[in-house]
């Protein structure tokens, strides 16, 4: 993969999105406050006896907080900044203060995470004594182990709590990545495109600047929606399938443009989804004629996901997403976003706006099944396709959602877009009088079957459970979790281009390349 320089990963685990170390509990961590303190007191000449007089403090508890082993209350911490003549923001934000104080605090996290006793590795005090390299060989050695400890344990739980972060920095964001916004009007205004639907002529000039030649095979591996050939730079789409090749040819160039090596863990897998589905969806709908077609709608009060979708010739769920993503930034609206089986099981969900999805006490909604009573399950009751509005009464107030039920090649699945009531009046549908009441997590609402029901079948009935293999198996293993390996390294070796000849796919009729995939 290309080098990491200027790499967009919004989503890193334990990074704040401006880029600031805020530790896991997404407050001020107190071993890089500590450290920060310590490189402060040492530019200041001062020795720990000397800042304790200044402070009244004891010597014995300030090195407890340069350590890491004592949070400071800020009020302690704006004393000390000012008998060192630091900035308090100096303490509590901002990366390390050199290499050596970074691999000192990751390795005193490491030493103090859950689990670090269980890996067999004897405790190391971190004191000047120990050399450089050799903190950096513990670091580079603990977050190996754990890596692979990871890929190999990510099961439901792991995957469950890596969406539920994922979701809480999108939300954090608005669902709003500039960087991606800009990558992606980069490439497509240097292809050409200035208005109406991406072609897929477009998407080949786009892949031709970076570098890249996109080619349509018939036997893409199972495993796999697109297959990438760095070494001689080729993206091979599928001659067919259920998925728009526009996007699925950006999606793979998003993990180019965008910088991505090899995921670590399946927590950096899934926030690499999320960006490059980012990415792709950024070059479908660009945000430079996106964004006035949708203020002009918001003038007009009609603002509609079909819209976007009949104008950039994309699916209803794309057009859903991209709306999320422009929506705060641009049209100052809260939002909420789901995609749900027929069965009303959540796989994919968004909010800003403060709605309440159903979800486990870790705080993942991945599985969780949706009240009978909300937009995503009722327009299972309209025509397929067909869009339907309606009011939806919860604990946390009134939401306006409008949905479509599309099928798929996994079956039925619904898309739906809801704001709050207050914000209802910009959008088309609104005088809809469709409404329901939705009392859940409450299990009289519509989990629990009504007491004369329950009452006459108690015992009679033993049904038996669809299981949602994604959200229950033990994720597979392997860099890129879920891909066989060998079926690709094998179809990649076929399809190369060869020195003494063409290649397997050379000499083949050529795609289509003017078309407007829908």
């Amino acid at each position: 993969m290309p080098s990491s320089a200027g790499r967009v990963l919004p989503f890193r685990p334990s990074e704040r999105l401006d880029g600031t170390d805020t530790g896991a509990a997404g407050s001020a961590d107190p071993v890089a406050v500590g450290r920060r303190l310590r490189h402060a007191r040492r530019e200041a000449g001062m020795t720990l006896a000397t800042l304790a007089a200044r402070t009244g403090l004891s010597a014995s508890a300030l090195s407890l907080i340069e350590n890491g082993r004592r949070e400071a209350r800020v009020s302690t911490l704006e004393q000390l900044a000012g008998a060192l003549g630091v900035e308090l923001m100096a303490l509590l934000a901002g990366g390390p203060p050199s290499r050596r104080a970074a691999l000192e605090v990751r390795w005193e996290r490491a030493q103090r995470a859950e689990g670090f006793q269980t890996l067999g590795i004897p405790p190391v005090r971190v004191g000047p004594g120990l050399p450089d390299d050799a903190l950096e060989a513990l670091v580079g050695l603990y977050e190996s182990v754990v890596g692979l400890q990871q890929q190999r344990a990510a099961t439901p739980e792991f995957a469950r709590l890596a969406n539920a972060e994922l979701r809480a920095r999108m939300r954090a964001a608005g669902n709003y990545f500039s960087e991606i916004e800009a990558a992606a009007a980069g490439l497509v205004g240097r292809a050409g495109h200035t208005r109406g639907p991406v072609s897929r002529e477009v998407v080949e000039r786009v892949a031709r600047h970076v570098g890249f030649e996109v080619v349509t095979v018939p036997d893409v591996p199972a495993s796999t929606r697109t297959v990438t050939d760095l070494a001689h730079h080729r993206i091979y789409l599928p001659a067919s399938g259920a998925h728009d090749p526009r996007a699925a040819a950006l999606q793979a160039l998003g993990h180019v443009v965008l910088g991505h090596e090899p995921p670590r863990d399946y927590a950096e897998f899934l926030a690499q989804r999320v960006e490059i589905n980012y990415f792709a969806a950024a070059a479908l709908i660009p945000e430079s004629t996106a964004v006035p077609l949708l203020r002009q709608a918001k003038v007009d009060r009609d603002i509609a996901v079909e819209d976007l979708r009949d104008a950039y010739a994309v699916s209803y769920e794309t057009a859903a997403h991209r709306f999320c993503n422009l929506a705060t930034e641009h049209l100052d609206l809260q939002v909420h976003f789901m995609r749900t089986s027929a069965d009303g099981v959540i796989y994919k969900a968004y909010e800003n706006d403060g709605v309440r999805f159903p979800m486990d006490a870790s705080g993942a909604i991945e599985g969780a099944r949706v009240c009978r009573s909300w937009t995503a399950r009722v327009v299972f009751d309209r025509p397929t396709g067909e869009v339907y509005h309606q009011y939806t009464d919860t604990g946390r107030g009134t939401y306006w959602c409008t949905a479509v039920a599309e099928p798929t090649s996994a079956g039925l699945f619904s898309v739906s877009v809801g704001v709050p009531y207050d914000q209802v009046r910009w959008m088309r549908g609104r005088d809809t009088r469709e409404r329901r009441v939705s009392r859940c997590p409450d299990p009289r609402c519509c989990t629990r079957p009504p007491a004369d029901l329950a009452r006459e079948w108690d015992g009679q009935v033993w049904p038996s459970a669809r299981a949602h293999s994604h959200l229950l198996a033990v994720m597979p293993p392997g860099v890129f979790p879920g891909v066989d390996d060998t079926e690709v390294l094998r179809f990649v070796a076929e399809h190369a281009p060869r020195p003494d000849g063409p290649g397997r796919d050379e000499g083949a009729d050529p795609a289509p390349t003017t078309d407007v995939a829908q």
